[in-house]
Formats: structure tokens, C-alpha cells, sequence
């Protein structure tokens, strides 16, 4: 469909650099966009300069993808002069919301969380669910790495509600893949549950690790069901000895580890 629209004159951009990269062909859809945004900061596009801040939220969102960080900085900047010039609640949406994507990507969490929660109160009162939804998948990404799996869980599920309700398949099958349990590993774990993991090998008690992180210990007991849940394993001894397998803590000093 894509190349019919272009057969009859119509740009197929940026949906059809989004369609490669939801393929996973992330170096295509770079290419695919990339000439397009050149050519529309010098008026030769369809559109001219109007077409730019259109092109630049979906720009960001592969260059990401494509681990090109340095112009998705300069691109986000643009987009958010942008949206401070145009003065449009939907601008500032999507420049607060790529903006914020890309802080999640160069690990700048606190940040990022901050700015993904302002764009989803705009989307919220744009009533705009689908692109809501997407920003709360981030979100809860954001909060995952941080530590907060319970806010992490609450927007991954409000997320899935409305991509079932919207019939997203592929953004379902994202989530999903984010969320999925069944492959247990570094990945299943979030920093603080693998320096929980750490100091049970070490053979500290939840009172311990409570006292170890200033954590209460209520936190700790749902830290170590949530690390039993993700490995899938039934007792502390065997979350060790999975976890040790597989290299996802240190070995323990010796005559610390008591199974």
C-alpha cells in the first residue's frame, strides 16, 4: 500500500520507515527517512519546511533504534524548538515524549521518567490513547530499570489494556516481548533485584538486605518473590544456583554462601 501511495504521488513517509522498522530493518528505515528530513529543511519536499516537524518524532524513533544517539540529540533539540515555536500541545507531546525516549536510552533515568510523565499527561488530554499508551510503555521501561518493578507493572498492564482494545498487534507483541518471563536471564532482572540476588548468595537474610539497601523489608520480600517469579524457580537456593549458572551475580566469597 505503501508503494501504491507513492505510485500516485503521495509520500509514503514516514509510515514506511516505521514499517521497516517494526521488520527490524533498522539501518533501511534510517536510510528510508533520512533523505526525506534533509530534503524537507530546505523546502524541496512535498510541503517544504511544513513537513519537518511531522518526520522528526518517527526520525528520533529509529535513530534510536539504530544506536545513532548523537543525531537523535539533534533532532530532538529541533523538535523541541519546534514545539516552543508553534506553540501546539501535540508538538510539545511528541517532542517531551522522543525527548524522553532517547534520555532512556543514554541511561539518564530520572530524567527521562520526568519527561515521558509530562508527555503522557499531554496525550491525556489530547485523548489521544494510542499514542498514551506508547509513551507509558517507556515509562514503565524507565521504572523497571530503576528499581519500581510495582509502577513498571502498572503501566505495562494499562498499556496492553488499551493496545488489545485498539487492536495494535505489534505493539502488543513489543510489550509482550518486554514483559515476558519465559526466558529467564540477565534481562529478566532488574539492577536492584540482581544486587538483592547477590547479597542472598552471599547468605544474607531479607532483614539483612533490608538493612544493607535502608529498604523495608516488606520491599525485600517482594524483591525476592519477584526474582523466584522471573527465574521461575521455587526457593532462594535455587534462584542462586540458576543465578551463578548463568552468570548473573558473582561468585560468593568463600564460606559466605549458605544455600
Amino acid at each position: 500500500m505503501y508503494r501504491e501511495a507513492a505510485r500516485i504521488g503521495y509520500e509514503p513517509q514516514p509510515g514506511l520507515s516505521l514499517l521497516r522498522l517494526a521488520q527490524g530493518r533498522h539501518e533501511t528505515a534510517a536510510a528510508l527517512i533520512r533523505g526525506i528530513v534533509e530534503s524537507s529543511g530546505n523546502g524541496s519536499a512535498p510541503g517544504g519546511g511544513a513537513s519537518r516537524p511531522r518526520l522528526l518524532g518517527p526520525y528520533i524513533e529509529i535513530l534510536i533504534a539504530d544506536g545513532d544517539l548523537v543525531t537523535a540529540r539533534t533532532m530532538a533539540d529541533e523538535l523541541t524548538q519546534f514545539a516552543i515555536k508553534i506553540d501546539a500541545p501535540f508538538l510539545y507531546a511528541a517532542s517531551t515524549h522522543a525527548t524522553g525516549a532517547l534520555l532512556l536510552a543514554e541511561g539518564k533515568l530520572k530524567a527521562a521518567l520526568a519527561l515521558l510523565r509530562e508527555a503522557w499527561a499531554i496525550w491525556r488530554e489530547l485523548e489521544m490513547p494510542y499514542e498514551a499508551s506508547r509513551t507509558r510503555v517507556l515509562i514503565g521501561q524507565a521504572s523497571q530499570r530503576l528499581g519500581d518493578d510495582e509502577s513498571a507493572r502498572m503501566h505495562f498492564d494499562a498499556a496492553h489494556s488499551i493496545f488489545r482494545e485498539l487492536g495494535a498487534v505489534f505493539d502488543l507483541s513489543m510489550l509482550e516481548g518486554l514483559t515476558t518471563t519465559a526466558a529467564p536471564g540477565i534481562t529478566a532482572l532488574t539492577p536492584r533485584q540482581r544486587q538483592v540476588l547477590q547479597l542472598i548468595a552471599e547468605g544474607m537474610t531479607n532483614p539483612d538486605i533490608a538493612r544493607h539497601f535502608g529498604l523495608s523489608e516488606r520491599t525485600v520480600d517482594r524483591h525476592v518473590s519477584d526474582i523466584l517469579t522471573r527465574l521461575d524457580v521455587p526457593t532462594r537456593a535455587a534462584a542462586t544456583a540458576y543465578a551463578l549458572a548463568h552468570g548473573l551475580i558473582d561468585p560468593p566469597q568463600t564460606g559466605c554462601f549458605h544455600p
